[in-house]
């Protein structure tokens, strides 16, 4: 089992951003709807601007048991992140959960 579905913390550490080409209405998968314009041509997963940051596709609770709502139509950058790598430990560090 990844430790991914008992973490989160990606998903509540950093803004993801990506292409308007990924949206659904643009012809890609990531649904329009869980999304904010950043410009016209980049767009962004909404509640990842805020703080505290929490992505609006992200369900469960951080650390404990956690899962992606759109997990077959995230965007790239979700789909780039590498568990263990060093911003998936620095995110681990920000939610006090032990190093991978």
């Amino acid at each position: 089992m990844s430790a991914c579905t008992s973490c989160g913390a990606c998903c509540a550490c950093f803004r993801v951003d990506f292409s308007v080409h990924e949206l659904d209405e643009m012809g890609g998968s990531v649904p329009s709807g869980l999304t904010v314009e950043v410009n016209g041509g980049t767009s962004r997963m909404r509640g990842t601007d805020h703080v505290p940051v929490r992505c609006a596709a992200l369900t469960g609770k951080v650390g404990m048991a956690v899962g992606c709502g759109i997990y077959e139509w995230r965007p790239s950058p979700c789909r780039e992140f590498a568990e263990g790598s060093d911003a998936c430990e620095k995110a681990r560090m920000k939610h006090s959960l032990p190093a991978l």
